[in-house]
């Protein structure tokens, strides 16, 4: 059974990130001020995390299979019926650009962070909408 309160509660912490993004991000900053960077990379680092998590937890409690990794998670919930399969491939890349985050951090995209925060925020929110409105959370 999904626990609904672990459930909501990375779904706001999703929400969270999205809105200090959308508030603090200096995104014409983020070649020269290192806290700007540190701020943004962090900040998509956690939201990223949290719909991972989340997105875990969905797919082991519905028992939507064993991904074999991150991005295989969202394509799991898609194939699930939890969420149309062309979010769950954009999600999938957004696996990706944890991964990069995590683990690269010298070597990050900005253009690529820039474009995200920019353009690319929506699909974690349309990711949030789905199961508050499967589970009917607040």
């Amino acid at each position: 059974m999904t626990d609904e309160l672990l459930l909501a509660k990375r779904l706001a912490a999703i929400e969270t990130e999205i809105a200090d993004l959308r508030r603090l991000a200096r995104l014409d900053a983020l070649g020269s001020d290192p806290v700007q960077r540190k701020f943004v990379l962090k900040s998509l680092q956690d939201a990223v995390q949290a719909a991972l998590d989340a997105a875990s937890h969905v797919v082991s409690e519905e028992r939507l299979g064993e991904p074999i990794s991150n991005r295989d998670v969202f394509l799991k919930l898609a194939r699930g019926g939890a969420v149309d399969a062309s979010l769950a491939e954009r999600l999938a890349r957004m696996a990706g650009l944890r991964n990069v985050l995590v683990h690269e951090y010298a070597e990050v995209d900005l253009d690529r962070v820039r474009t995200f925060v920019e353009h690319d925020l929506g699909d974690l929110e349309a990711f949030v909408a789905a199961p508050r409105q499967a589970y009917r959370l607040r």
